[in-house]
């Protein structure tokens, strides 16, 4: 993993730009508004994927794999994630040359350009939220320009260049990197202590938000519900703050929440009321519907336009995702990769799931979380879910951990016959085809590669008979 170091210079002008890991939701996201700014885009990344070939077929060179001769001549900018490693070939030639080599945030922050900047923050809901206000914006007839950390289901693109002068962007938090930009808006959807890899204490995470707070150039909305989220209010000295939540003091106040299939609840601000449905499941989908709608407020639309706006959002790609039913079973995939997050998912997956059972498929993320979080991930999987398959951890930028397997996560449960630990994953879809019957739920979980095996599981369903 390479730390941003967010006080190197970006050039005044790019006209050809190398990315170095192209394909993921957020480099891809911006390597396609950087073609249609007329910007000449290459770029490679370890495998093959969907991204790689839409940006292709965009205009932009890219490369399977990582090696030296994939740099070009001619690039005014390297862009590079922090997932890549400092011994990465293309990189340390474009050292060598003395290009200009910046993280993706310094790119973005060059792209955006000083224009008016919502910035959506927050250890979990950030993609879901950044999603409510694009569609909903452009549901009342705005333009913006925004880059998301994952695909917009209704738009099919995680980033897209709009004609207003107002950005929106999912801003990162777990290297920092958030606090690089020039933000207007700031929305906090929960502060939840993770990536301490790079923070290195609770409290230093806390100080980042509230920095990113203060930091804000017209208003802060954050949660006021969340236990971070009001640590973090304390140290707030913005002038302008508008809280949205459950809580009966919240500016924007969600109420009345049914969960049993798509949710629906009401909004408050003020004396007026105003009722809500949504086409996603979940309560924590109403909470960040209402932050969306706390944005919306704050750029001065009326409440019922804003909800009814917001209502339009269909989701995000790999959230509560289903991908196809066999012999009864339905298959989903979620990113959901920390305790809370998985906590979420399957709360919202019970609400529809009727008479049938949840079964996990998880893959931890990351051995530092793993290792720190193995026991919170087994109490929520056991008490949420009917049973869970477990993987082996997804190392992502990090060396492994003696120890620190998927195993050490299925030991933490409390009764062994709820957990199955597998790390071959032919074995694992084979395994959660033998067990799942009729109306259950089968729900990926991680946001690693854990996706990739849904193929395998619905194969395995459509081989194996049906349990009774």
């Amino acid at each position: 993993m390479i730390r941003p170091d967010l006080s190197l210079p970006i050039p005044e002008t790019i006209e050809a730009a190398h990315f170095i890991g192209i394909g993921g939701s957020g480099m891809s996201g911006l390597a396609r508004m950087f073609l249609e700014r007329g910007i000449r885009v290459s770029g490679s990344d370890r495998a093959d994927s969907a991204a790689l070939r839409d940006l292709a077929e965009r205009g932009a060179t890219v490369h399977v794999g990582h090696d030296a001769s994939n740099l070009p001549d001619g690039v005014d900018a390297v862009i590079h994630t922090g997932a890549i490693w400092a011994e990465n070939p293309e990189f340390v030639l474009a050292k060598q040359r003395g290009l200009h080599v910046i993280h993706r945030s310094q790119a973005l922050y060059w792209f955006i350009g000083g224009r008016r900047l919502v910035s959506v923050a927050g250890a979990h809901g950030k993609t879901t939220s950044t999603g409510m206000i694009v569609t909903a914006l452009q549901a009342l007839d705005s333009a913006p320009t925004f880059v998301n950390g994952g695909v917009i289901a209704q738009l099919g693109v995680s980033s897209g260049t709009g004609s207003d002068d107002l950005y929106v962007i999912e801003a990162d938090e777990s290297d920092g990197t958030f606090l690089l930009y020039d933000t207007s808006i700031a929305l906090i959807t929960n502060v939840d202590p993770d990536h301490l890899d790079h923070w290195e204490s609770g409290e230093a995470f806390y100080d980042g938000f509230a920095t990113f707070a203060n930091s804000a150039r017209e208003a802060v909305v954050i949660s006021s519900d969340d236990p971070g989220a009001r640590i973090v209010s304390a140290r707030i000295e913005h002038p302008r703050v508008l809280t949205f939540g459950e809580a009966s003091d919240a500016d924007v106040r969600v109420g009345d929440i049914v969960t049993e299939g798509p949710v629906s609840f009401t909004v408050t601000r003020g004396d007026e009321t105003v009722a809500a449905q949504l086409a996603v499941p979940g309560a924590h989908n109403a909470i960040n519907a209402t932050g969306a709608v706390a944005v919306l407020l704050t750029l001065g639309f009326d409440l019922e336009p804003a909800v009814r706006a917001v209502e339009g959002f269909t989701g995000t790609v790999r959230r509560f995702e289903l991908h196809g039913v066999e012999r009864g079973v339905s298959v989903f995939d979620d990113y959901a990769h920390h305790p809370t997050e998985v906590a979420a998912a399957l709360a919202a997956a019970r609400t529809v799931v009727g008479g049938g059972r949840i079964i996990a498929i998880q893959q931890p993320h990351t051995y530092s979380r793993t290792q720190a979080m193995y026991q919170e991930f087994a109490d929520v999987l056991e008490s949420l879910a009917d049973h869970t398959v477990m993987l082996d951890v997804y190392g992502a930028r990090e060396d492994p951990v003696p120890g620190v397997t998927g195993e050490l996560v299925s030991k933490a449960f409390h009764d062994p016959a709820h957990v199955h630990f597998v790390a071959d994953w032919q074995e694992a879809a084979d395994y959660t085809a033998s067990v799942a019957r009729d109306g259950d739920y089968v729900i990926t979980l991680g946001c690693g590669n854990v996706y990739q095996i849904i193929p395998q599981v619905l194969d395995a369903l459509g081989r194996t008979p049906a349990v009774k």
